[in-house]
């Protein structure tokens, strides 16, 4: 049903203006030539009435409005001929003639001039148009009169090119749509005991978990036709085009049913009524969300029309379109788990050339948090870091530059530090290896570096996760306050006082310590109660807005004070881990300012120097 071919449409012959123009000209043009090469003589009206004084004038003549035409005879023996004068008044001509002045009438513009007079500015209007007008109008979708037209790209069934098979590490998302194909494809089997294809499915997760390409699959998987627009797209200057678009939308996929629309960000079209304007009033992007329930109310499912929407604030969702009825199903779109991550990277690596023992379980744990997105950056990134030591093939050494160059920033061997400061940075980064490596349940240290990347980090000590971890200890999170200190406690330590370079970790800790307090109930004078919701409500990590505190200013005083003894204790954890392993801090701290850079080997006999046992084997991900 979705393969038939239609028809060819051919578009009736239409006649170019400008031609039809030329044409019209060139004829008038001729008439005018064909009129001047006549045997008539036209003279002047004073010349006229020099003969009409001598009597050479016959005796006829024609009197027009504007001209006098007739016959004059320059000898009495020849034969007549014609002539035409323009008529002048008569008070002028005998004035004329008393002074001698020779004198002659205008002749009235001819047919030609008086089409060409409006004509003219015509075609001058007209190439305006065409030259200026129209590629501003195109632009534009179409100028004023297809204002109102949905801009969805349509993609016939031939044209998506995307299947199940090029998505990867979401297998319960697409198992979901396996179902929305299924009708699509072989909607009576599907139907045989009475269910219906569900109106819409709204596809939620962070930026870059691949739904747009989810989308794409289904509509590919269920060979049907797929119409593509954003929500942003349905808004525009004037009143009432949002609501036009919306309708023209859904004509158009009736038209080409079985179809598939999929409205990408639809946090544009659908955020909830009266967010916006709560003093009250119209809104036009209200009246193209009541458009958009109306057609989605109103459709019959039967025809093969499904809605497919994306976006990563579903909270800012107006509940009408989350109704059963509308949007009947909600698919999360989450971020890939290691398995997950590896089945991508398998995907994307496809495209470059790889080393044959490239250990893909290897990268898949080194990126933990990573989107599916994020992933095929990293394989573009490795790829152009083995193409600049002009290598053959990538190797996990580039991997692990690429992943350096996202997390932490590209390096900045410009900024040259003094060596006090050089010195200062090498302690801090020491610090912060030493007491992760000393605390368990931290994340291992990959590498310590005091080359300064991003934008502002002098140094840094990469720690990545082994293991995808979906819950954490309260003794875990004290652990990884210690580690976040652990920097600062080393410049105390060492040099007696502290500086500007621990204001990140600062924030950092004291951040994590007020989740334990006011979120996660870990302070035991306050008591397992939640005073505060969780800040990163949107699935895309901005900000929420402001919320009035729901608890008084003693309860704010206690939160306070937990706050502070939570990173206390942490940075005197830190402290006396450095304190008995001082010769081990000065040993690595002399170490880094050598190198510049400790990677796994380094950091290995460190982690012996603190355990007093031989080095570990070295671990997959440390590569």
């Amino acid at each position: 049903m979705a393969n038939q071919k239609k028809p060819e449409q051919h578009s009736p012959f239409k006649l170019d203006l400008l031609f039809l123009v030329g044409i019209v000209a060139s004829l008038l043009l001729f008439q005018q030539i064909w009129a001047g090469l006549g045997s008539t003589e036209t003279v002047p009206y004073s010349q006229f009435r020099e003969w009409l004084d001598k009597g050479l004038v016959a005796d006829e003549v024609l009197v027009g409005p504007n001209t006098i035409s007739g016959q004059y005879k320059p000898d009495p023996k020849a034969q007549p001929k014609p002539f035409r004068t323009i008529r002048v008044d008569p008070e002028i001509a005998r004035e004329l003639e008393a002074r001698h002045v020779k004198f002659a009438g205008e002749p009235a513009p001819g047919l030609f001039a008086n089409i060409l007079s409006w004509l003219l500015p015509m075609g001058i209007m007209l190439l305006f148009w065409m030259f200026l007008l129209r590629p501003m109008a195109t632009g534009m979708g179409g100028g004023l009169m297809t204002v109102g037209r949905s801009r969805a790209k349509v993609y016939a069934e031939t044209n998506v090119k995307v299947s199940f098979a090029d998505v990867a590490g979401v297998d319960e998302a697409k198992q979901e749509l396996a179902e929305v194909v299924g009708f699509l494809k072989d909607p009576e089997f599907h139907g045989r005991l009475g269910a219906r294809i569900p109106k819409g499915v709204l596809l939620v997760g962070p930026p870059g978990t691949g739904k747009t390409l989810l989308a794409r699959a289904v509509a590919g998987e269920a060979n049907v036709a797929f119409l593509s627009i954003t929500g942003s797209e349905f808004v525009e200057m004037f009143v009432g085009v949002g609501a036009a678009r919306v309708r023209d939308l859904f004509e158009q996929a009736r038209k080409l049913a079985p179809a598939i629309i999929f409205i990408d960000e639809l946090d544009a079209l659908g955020r909830a009524r009266g967010i916006d304007m709560p003093i009250g009033g119209h809104d036009e992007k209200e009246q193209t969300l009541n458009q958009l329930l109306a057609e989605m109310d109103g459709f019959d499912p039967s025809v093969g029309i499904i809605v497919l929407a994306a976006t990563n604030r579903p909270e800012v969702l107006d509940p009408a379109l989350l109704r059963a009825g509308r949007f009947d199903r909600q698919v999360l779109v989450d971020r890939p788990d290691r398995r997950g991550r590896l089945e991508i990277l398998r995907v994307h690596i496809k495209k470059i050339q790889t080393a044959p023992d490239l250990d893909l379980e290897a990268v898949a744990a080194m990126t933990p948090g990573f989107t599916g997105a994020d992933l095929a950056n990293l394989v573009n990134e490795a790829a152009l870091a083995a193409t600049r030591r002009k290598a053959n093939a990538t190797t996990l050494d580039d991997f692990t530059q690429a992943i350096e160059r996202i997390v932490a920033g590209l390096e900045k061997k410009s900024r040259i530090l003094s060596p006090a400061e050089r010195d200062r940075v090498a302690h801090h980064e020491m610090g912060h290896t030493l007491v992760a490596m000393s605390l368990p349940g931290t994340d291992p240290v990959q590498k310590v570096s005091i080359i300064p990347r991003g934008i502002g980090a002098l140094g840094y000590t990469m720690q990545r996760p082994t293991e995808d971890r979906y819950l954490i200890s309260q003794r875990e999170l004290e652990n990884r306050l210690a580690v976040l200190l652990g920097g600062r406690a080393a410049e105390s330590l060492v040099y007696g006082d502290v500086s500007t370079g621990a204001a990140d970790d600062l924030a950092r800790a004291t951040q994590m310590a007020r989740d334990m307090v006011v979120r996660f109930g870990m302070d035991e004078a306050l008591g397992p109660v939640a005073y505060e919701p969780e800040r990163g409500s949107f699935l895309a990590g901005q900000m929420p807005v402001w919320r009035p505190k729901t608890y008084g200013e003693g309860t704010a005083e206690a939160i306070d004070r937990a706050i502070k003894t939570f990173v206390e204790n942490a940075f005197r954890t830190a402290v006396g881990i450095l304190e008995k392993n001082r010769a081990v801090l000065e040993d690595g701290a002399r170490d880094l300012l050598a190198r510049e850079t400790l990677g796994q080997p380094e950091l290995d006999r460190l982690r012996a120097r603190l355990t007093g046992s031989s080095p570990p084997p070295k671990l997959t991900v440390a590569h």
